[in-house]
């Protein structure tokens, strides 16, 4: 009996090296599967400036800064872009702000990254200064294993650069990555704890460089959950209904946005 309990450790331990290879080589398996799945692409043909609202309303130009997101990768009209939907929003007004003359125009890059914001904010302030900006970043911080204190940084730096350049700021942080359904299960449980983390340390910079925050994952997450027609076809980039949701959940910011002086 007195190697009874060497015997135990020596299988539990076995037990755990088989569990722990067979989770990761699950895992592997899956995240070739996730790569290897045909997703949406950027349209082409898709306008990225356009104007909304009465002619003769106060004008706003609105910029939006990001990924995918910021150019509407999964639907085909500039009207259902989460920019789109947003300008209209905005556009309509309400009781405090009134209706807008909306500009509204894209710098965002498929694929980015938030090192890559440095070159967008530089061609968002060429020509006429933007009013308010809009910056959708994160998802693929997070699923490329970016470290979220220093992808949060180069964020942060974007924030000031807009900030001391007069232009009011509206962070969509890293969305629910859990929702995703383009990731099987428990693929999709670690992108969504990974992409907490990130909006975690998006929020600490963007409100220490003096932007807004929007915790889309935390105000919309449940609802990409819930509705499998929030995504496009190919389960990762939102559909004309998911780009709605993001919309109304940046809208109230945005709006305050256009009240706040510099």
């Amino acid at each position: 009996m007195a190697g009874l309990p060497e015997r135990l450790t020596r299988a539990a331990a076995t037990s755990l090296l088989a569990g722990a290879l067979g989770g990761a080589a699950l895992l592997a398996g899956e995240m070739l599967a996730a790569k290897a799945r045909r997703y949406a692409k950027p349209t082409m043909g898709l306008a990225l400036r356009t104007s909304m609202g009465p002619a003769g309303a106060p004008p706003l130009r609105l910029v939006l800064l990001g990924d995918s997101a910021a150019v509407g990768v999964g639907v085909e009209w500039l009207a259902d872009t989460v920019g789109g939907q947003l300008a209209r929003l905005v556009a309509d007004g309400t009781p405090e702000t009134g209706p807008r003359h909306v500009l509204l125009s894209s710098v965002g890059v498929a694929g980015s990254r938030s090192m890559d914001l440095a070159t967008q904010v530089a061609r968002a302030l060429l020509g006429a200064r933007p009013d308010v900006a809009v910056i959708l970043i994160g998802s693929h911080d997070a699923t490329s294993l970016r470290d979220p204190e220093e992808a949060a940084g180069h964020l942060g730096q974007a924030v000031r650069r807009l900030r001391s350049a007069g232009v009011q700021v509206v962070v969509g942080t890293c969305p629910d990555l859990g929702a995703m359904r383009s990731m099987a299960p428990p693929l999709r449980q670690l992108a969504g704890l990974l992409g907490r983390r990130m909006a975690r340390a998006q929020a600490r910079a963007v409100t220490e460089a003096g932007g807004s925050v929007v915790d889309l994952g935390a105000e919309t997450g449940a609802v990409f959950r819930a509705d499998a027609g929030t995504l496009c076809y190919d389960g990762f980039h939102p559909s004309a209904d998911g780009y709605r949701v993001w919309a109304h959940a940046l809208f109230p910011a945005v709006a305050k946005a256009t009240m706040t002086g510099v």
